[in-house]
């Protein structure tokens, strides 16, 4: 999960300036502007409604840039909104204060080409569009959204879950309209996501505590407000819009690689950085967490089918902030599909689980030998037969880890000549036929470290000293 690139402000060809005489709908979900001169210009449907003639547009005309960012002065006679904004936003701030102790969060503009690079948005604008339920209400006449999802704050994850199901077929019933569904969402996934849920419920205690901007930005934002005098921020007084960057995943995911809580399961993938929240109504199993204790005995995947949302944070490592990015998946757009013969794996996990505390003595002569040294599977099979250990039992499990993927082990396996067990890692000699004595040292699933022996001598890539002098193979 690496850190992106800070916000910057790029070139540009040319500014396409003007000003609107007239507004009108040309497709589905976009509107095109007439202007005194030049070419007109097309904007999204949401920004449109906010235009009217008069108005100065400017707009960045880069490869690849029209439409993305937009600036656009009012015209005299309007009332209320002085200027717009919109643009594509990275990373957004955590809640801080300003001089005058007002809390604010800052949103980097991402390639600009109009010289903006930051927005400043006070809270209690994020807190007046992503946390109400009904827009058009002040914060102390608004339902809660605990009452938009008809549950209790006392709620599990699970229960608001059906809740929100059950809501939606009843909207779908009445044939509410698009509004009340958005409403209906944007509550659930508030209240899905531990993290927003405690801001929320801190909001309804004290309506100007911070406010977390939701998944940390991330997006195309349409604001309204004032451009500083030196033109490189804009000052927002209302958020209008917020187009979060989405994109919907298809995958299997190891019920391994899921960390196990009492009311929720998380999945984490760090190669596609994705990040799954699931409860016990999402993925219909009841576990508890000592799952966490032989999870990595089960071989069963889950299907999920679900949207995802940029995402990032920063977080202390080294002594240093760094900023981790990551997909999310909406709670209220995922799907999880269990496997058939899901019970029979959980038996077989279990079983074998079960077998470590009853040969526990066994595997703990087995486990002070690989800690020592590298040892033959074949030669570790032998020792458990004079243990007592039955030969159901895989040698390989003693050290096998959550993120470990048994389809590359099972491969590696079947083409080498001899396979050690050492410490946590899996050795596996003799792959190669042009170089036979190669030696791969697998470790969290991957290629740790590979050398080669030949005529002319050792060729090491990364494997320590100490994994070759333990092997016997020296300079």
């Amino acid at each position: 999960m690496a850190a992106s690139a800070t916000a910057q402000s790029v070139p540009v060809e040319i500014i396409h300036h003007g000003w609107i005489t007239n507004v009108r709908p040309v497709k589905d979900g976009a509107a095109e502007c007439v202007l005194n001169q030049g070419a007109p210009v097309i904007v999204p449907a949401f920004l449109a409604v906010y235009l009217g003639s008069g108005d100065e547009i400017e707009i960045p005309l880069g490869p690849n840039r029209a439409g993305v960012e937009i600036h656009v002065r009012k015209n005299a006679a309007s009332r209320g909104i002085r200027e717009l904004y919109q643009a594509p936003v990275g990373y957004i701030t955590q809640p801080k204060e300003n001089k005058r102790k007002e809390l604010f969060v800052a949103a980097e503009v991402i390639g600009s080409g109009l010289g903006i690079t930051t927005i400043y948005l006070p809270c209690h604008v994020l807190r007046d569009y992503f946390y109400l339920a009904d827009r058009q209400r002040e914060w102390g006449k608004q339902p809660t959204l605990y009452e938009i999802v008809r549950m209790p704050q006392s709620a599990g994850p699970a229960e608001l879950r059906l809740s929100f199901k059950i809501r939606q077929l009843e909207l779908q019933k009445e044939g509410a309209s698009k509004e009340v569904y958005k409403a209906l969402e944007r509550a659930y996934n508030i209240l899905a996501q531990p993290e927003l849920r405690d801001c929320y419920d801190g909001l309804l205690l004290d309506p100007d505590a911070p406010v977390l901007f939701p998944y940390g930005g991330f997006g195309s934002l349409l604001v309204a407000g004032d451009r500083s005098r030196d033109g490189q921020t804009f000052f927002a007084t209302r958020l209008l819009a917020f187009r979060p960057e989405m994109r919907r995943r298809r995958f299997h995911a190891p019920l391994r690689k899921f960390e196990f809580y009492s009311q929720t399961a998380v999945y984490r993938d760090a190669r596609r950085k994705l990040e799954v929240r699931v409860d016990q109504s999402a993925m219909p199993v009841i576990w508890n967490q000592t799952w966490n204790q032989w999870k990595h005995l089960l071989a069963a995947k889950v299907e999920i089918d679900a949207t995802f949302v940029r995402a990032g944070k920063y977080r202390l490592k080294s002594s240093e902030w760094q900023r981790v990015e990551w997909e999310s998946a909406l709670p209220s757009r995922l799907n999880v599909k269990l496997p058939a013969n899901l019970q029979e794996e959980m038996e077989k996990a279990r079983k074998t689980y079960h077998q470590f505390g009853q040969y526990s003595q066994a595997f703990d002569q087995i486990r002070a030998r690989i800690e020592r040294e590298p040892v033959e599977k074949h030669e570790l099979d032998r020792l458990l037969g004079q243990l007592g250990v039955p030969g159901i039992f895989d040698v390989a499990q003693l050290t096998w880890k959550p993120d470990y993927d048994a389809f590359f082990y099972r491969q590696l396996a079947k083409r080498a000549r001899r396979l050690y067990l050492y410490r946590e890692e899996y050795i596996f000699d003799g792959l190669s036929r042009e170089f036979p004595r190669i030696v791969i040292a697998l470790e969290g699933g991957n290629i740790c470290g590979l050398w080669r022996l030949t005529e002319g001598g050792r060729s090491p890539t990364g494997v320590s000293r100490q994994r070759e002098a333990a092997l016997g193979y020296s300079p």
